[in-house]
């Protein structure tokens, strides 16, 4: 009997200790395991809010975010009983293949009608869609319905797209979040461009798949501010496509080139394209604000601009050269050619890019004081970062005479531009400075941000330093870029519609941990125009051509002109109006006006101010064309007279239109070959013709 009693006894007390674990769970510990349990069954997702845009300076799209959707289906949110959702399916499924293509009919009916009858509360059936195919979704069978009645639910991604593909994709960049470094102007503008995240609370279901609880968000997203950058995407392309030609034409391995605005600072294009193989280009790396090296000739202008702020030298003083040799401490320092005469004044020494010339100025200036020239490349501002909107910038490097690596040859060749680094932006920014008459403005490439239309923040123009140097200095400056054009390595450029100043630069490569320079060489061309005038700096740098042609002014100077064309055909601020005053009156010497009609003539000649002066024309309609400085001279050709007796004028100088006129007209037939104004006539002028004779004029 005390068995049954012990059994009892101890059911009891099993009992107590369920009930009182009971308790203690639900009282005691119930809001931990609630907590828990729905940790694991629900969570809040981070929506991630629209990426703001980024236009170039004119309202182009550089980089945009489009959506793109996850979209799935509940299959038991819905109305229908089982026949009608399997005839409902199918209607669904044959759509959704249409629509897609990845899948068939069958395939699509099959996963729904399974997902049915295993409870299954989300198939996915697509993801990546595009928000053109999610509208037409909303009107197939069944998910027309939305969210309740169908069970229909999609969520939104966002994907950054380039709409000029890889034009300015290396400046324009990219955000790696934690990983990597940020780059371009999506790096550095990350946080105003990717806005404020919101969040949507997600239920897990059957099969680990979560989906969302509600269709309205929890907190909704703010989406980023957009960027508008200085870039002018018409520029970019022509720079791009100049940059890109001469790449493969040299079979380079790499280059880049800058356009920038004087007065402001604004960078209008910027390209960098590395070679990926024998016949393609991309842009892998900013070349033009992060490749800091020696460059060059394209330094001289700072070496010997140096000297002249020091008072040590002017651009009428001369120097021997030799036969363009010269030796320091075992070293020979060597001219790219053999100079015209031994003795060159200053002007000439930059024109020609005497490397022996520039070494042995700046040696004779400082020899005694090499960190007093030191100094003064140091109060130019070339040792210090330009601090730039984008990240990346490469640190300059001028060394001193304090530096362990610093030597007696350091000086004379860091006058013609080794033994030292700097980066392409850096160099320009120079250059822009004396084409902006001593004031160094930072490059900028952002020039505003804007929330839904409205400027948020605008950049102004920042100026590093309001005159790097005297006026003297800048005065012989220019002269010296201008004649590296005109009379220097860079005449290719001469014939331009416009006048170009700048300088030519051919730089041998340093050897990593070597110290020594070999035969792969950098071209490089650095200048504004219109000389006159600056309104814009270019510099085009082109590493390692191997086509057997290195020098600056047959490899990089192309790139510029290209660029510089496009801009001065398509910038009517750079133009002078035809109309405005004293321009007639400016001319230095008069356009070429053939000969013809006096009237027509006249005509022309008032339009543009010309003064005209008629000798003796009598009551002739056709005449001769001649000019002094101050006038064009009008004759009288005797032309219809001469034809009237049967005799051949002389035609030279007129147009093709007056030619035909006037000699078929009378009976001559007339053959022309070229083009351009009659040069020659092969029936002389003066003889006599027959009615259907035939006259040939070669035109050139």
């Amino acid at each position: 009997m005390w068995r049954v009693y012990l059994v009892y006894i101890l059911m009891s007390v099993f009992a107590i200790c369920i009930l009182t674990r009971i308790l203690v769970i639900n009282i005691g510990q119930g809001d931990m395991w609630k907590a828990r349990a729905k940790s694991l069954t629900l969570h809040n997702d981070s929506i991630e809010a629209v990426r703001g845009n980024i236009f170039d300076v004119n309202g182009s799209l550089l980089a945009t975010s489009l959506p793109y959707y996850e979209v799935g289906i509940d299959p038991l949110a819905n109305p229908y009983s089982d026949s009608d959702f399997g005839a409902a399916a199918d209607s669904l499924s044959a759509k959704l293949a249409d629509l897609f293509q990845k899948k068939s009919k069958h395939d699509y009916f099959r996963e729904l009608v399974e997902a049915r009858k295993s409870s299954d509360r989300y198939v996915v059936l697509n993801r990546n869609v595009s928000f053109k195919e999610l509208q037409v979704m909303k009107t197939f069978p069944i998910l027309r319905l939305g969210k309740y009645k169908g069970g229909f639910l999609y969520i939104q991604t966002n994907k950054r797209e380039l709409p000029f593909k890889w034009l300015a994709s290396r400046t324009i960049g990219y955000d790696r979040g934690d990983v990597g470094k940020p780059i371009g102007l999506e790096g550095a503008y990350n946080n105003e461009l990717k806005g404020l995240s919101g969040s949507r609370l997600m239920r897990k279901i059957a099969g680990g798949v979560w989906m969302p609880v509600n269709v309205d968000n929890e907190i909704d997203p703010q989406d980023g501010d957009d960027l508008v950058s200085t870039i002018d995407i018409n520029v970019q392309d022509v720079a791009e496509h100049a940059l890109l030609t001469q790449l493969k034409a040299n079979n380079a391995s790499h280059g880049c080139a800058v356009l920038m605005e004087v007065k402001t600072g604004e960078i209008k294009a910027i390209a960098n394209l590395t070679r990926k193989d024998s016949a393609n280009y991309y842009e892998d790396f900013n070349y033009a604000i992060g490749e800091n090296r020696d460059p060059g000739s394209t330094f001289k202008l700072m070496s010997l601009m140096a000297a002249m702020e020091d008072h040590l030298i002017t651009i009428k003083d001369t120097i021997n050269v030799g036969n363009g040799t010269v030796t320091y401490y075992d070293h020979t320092i060597k001219d790219a050619h053999e100079p015209k005469q031994s003795r060159m004044t200053v002007k000439q020494v930059f024109e020609q890019s005497s490397n022996v010339g520039t070494a042995k100025l700046i040696m004779k200036s400082y020899n005694k004081s090499p960190q007093k020239y030191i100094d003064r490349l140091y109060s130019f501002g070339l040792n210090k970062p330009l601090g730039l909107q984008i990240p990346g910038e490469g640190v300059p490097r001028i060394k001193s005479t304090h530096d362990k690596d610093w030597s007696g040859l350091s000086l004379p060749q860091m006058a013609y531009g080794y033994e030292l680094n700097i980066t392409p932006i850096q160099i320009l920014a120079f250059y822009n400075a004396v084409a902006n008459n001593g004031k160094m403005v930072k490059p900028m490439i952002v020039k505003e941000l804007r929330r839904h239309g409205q400027i948020v923040k605008s950049f102004s123009p920042e100026v590093i330093n309001p005159a790097i140097c005297s006026q003297s200095t800048i005065d012989q400056a220019k002269e010296m870029l201008e004649g590296v054009v005109q009379e220097g390595t860079a005449q290719n450029l001469k014939k331009s519609v416009f006048k170009i100043a700048g300088k030519t630069g051919t730089a041998q490569t340093l050897i990593a941990g070597s110290g020594k320079y070999e035969k792969i060489y950098q071209a490089s061309f650095v200048g504004y125009f219109p000389a006159e005038d600056p309104q814009y700096t270019c510099i085009v740098v082109i590493n390692a051509p191997s086509n057997g042609v290195y020098y600056g002014g047959a490899v990089a100077a192309p790139v510029f002109k290209e660029i510089a064309d496009k801009v001065f055909a398509t910038n009517l601020n750079i133009h002078k109006e035809v109309n405005q005053p004293g321009t007639a009156t400016a001319i230095k010497s008069l356009p070429v006006i053939h000969n013809g009609r006096k009237n027509e003539i006249a005509i022309v000649a008032a339009g543009f101010r010309i003064p005209v002066s008629q000798m003796e024309t009598g009551a002739s309609e056709w005449v001769t064309v001649s000019g002094k400085p101050e006038a064009v001279i009008l004759s009288n050709g005797n032309i219809e007279d001469q034809l009237k007796n049967g005799v051949v004028p002389n035609v030279s100088g007129m147009l093709p239109k007056d030619v035909l006129y006037l000699l078929e007209n009378n009976g001559l037939r007339v053959k022309l070959i070229g083009n351009g104004t009659v040069a020659k006539q092969s029936l002389c002028a003066g003889t006599k013709f027959k009615k259907d004779s035939q006259i040939i004029l070669e035109l050139f």
